[in-house]
C-alpha cells in the first residue's frame, strides 16, 4: 500500500486531495506539507530512516505553483537523491506538463481534482511501487513517455507507441496505431531527445521510428518509406544516411 506525502500551499484544496487520497484502499498513509521546504524535510527523514521505516514516502503529490521553490525545483532537487519517492504533479495550469516529463513525473493531474483520475494516479503508482520489490532492471516510465492532452486530460503516451512525428512549426503531432496527439514541444528537440532510441530525421517534416518502417522505395529519382498504410517522402539530405541505418538494420530491405 501506498504511503503519500500531498504538498499544497492552499490549504482546502490540500484537504480535499487528502481525502480522496485517504478514501483509497491502495493507500496506507497520506499526510499533507502546507510549502515546498517542509516537504523536503519529510523527505529527507523519510530516505534516512529507509524504505521499511514508519516515516517512509512512496510517492509525493506536488502542486507547481508554491511560494519559495515551486514544485519543479522540489522535483528537480529529489533528483539528487539515492531512493526519491515517485513525483505526481496536481496543478491548475496545463502548461508544465512538457517539464513534468523531463523531470520524470509519473503523472500529471489537472484541478480541479476529480476523484475517477486521482483514482487512475493512484493505480499507475501501485503498480509502480509493487514492480520495485521484483528484483529485475529497473525502468522509468515516464523517462518512455510524453503527456499529451485529450479532453482536458493529460495522458502519458510510451514512445514506443510513436510510429513518426510531423512537424507543426513549435508543435510536433505524434501519429500513433490508433491515432495522433498535438505536443508543445518543435520537432528537431525530439529528434535529438529521441535519437537513441531509434527515431531518424527523413524530411525536414517527419521524424520516423526505424523499426517501424517496411519498406524504402526509390522510384523515379524520388525515395520514400513506407509505414504501414502511410508513405512519407524521404528528402534528398536524409535519404543516403537512412538507407545506410536500414541495410544495417537486421532484416532491412528496399524496393
Amino acid at each position: 500500500m501506498l504511503r503519500v506525502l500531498a504538498v499544497d500551499d492552499e490549504e482546502p484544496a490540500l484537504e480535499e486531495l487528502l481525502y480522496l487520497l485517504r478514501a483509497d484502499p491502495r493507500v496506507r498513509a497520506a499526510e499533507g506539507a502546507t510549502d515546498a521546504t517542509e516537504a523536503l524535510r519529510r523527505i529527507t527523514r523519510a530516505v534516512e530512516a529507509g524504505p521499511e521505516s514508519d516515516e517512509a514516502i512512496d510517492v509525493l503529490f506536488l502542486d507547481i505553483h508554491m511560494p519559495g521553490l515551486t514544485g519543479l525545483d522540489v522535483a528537480r532537487l529529489l533528483a539528487g537523491f539515492a531512493r526519491p519517492p515517485f513525483v505526481v504533479f496536481v496543478t491548475a495550469h496545463e502548461g508544465f506538463a512538457l517539464q513534468a516529463f523531463d523531470l520524470k513525473a509519473v503523472d500529471y493531474v489537472l484541478k480541479p481534482v476529480r476523484r475517477e483520475r486521482l483514482a487512475e494516479a493512484v493505480r499507475r503508482l501501485h503498480e509502480l511501487v509493487h514492480a520495485t520489490t521484483v528484483p529485475t532492471p529497473a525502468v522509468t516510465p515516464a523517462a518512455e513517455q510524453i503527456p499529451v492532452e485529450l479532453g482536458g486530460v493529460t495522458r502519458f503516451v510510451p514512445v514506443e507507441d510513436v510510429v513518426y512525428v510531423e512537424a507543426h512549426g513549435d508543435y510536433a503531432r505524434l501519429h500513433t496505431d490508433h491515432g495522433s496527439h498535438l505536443v508543445r514541444i518543435p520537432i528537431s528537440a525530439l529528434e535529438e531527445r529521441w535519437a537513441a532510441r531509434g527515431f531518424v530525421r527523413i524530411h525536414r517534416s517527419h521524424l520516423v521510428a526505424l523499426a517501424r518502417i517496411d519498406e524504402l522505395r526509390l522510384e523515379g529519382g524520388a525515395t520514400s518509406v513506407r509505414l504501414g498504410d502511410t508513405d512519407l517522402a524521404v528528402s534528398r539530405r536524409h535519404a543516403r544516411h537512412l538507407r545506410d541505418l536500414l541495410m544495417r538494420r537486421p532484416g532491412g530491405r528496399s524496393t
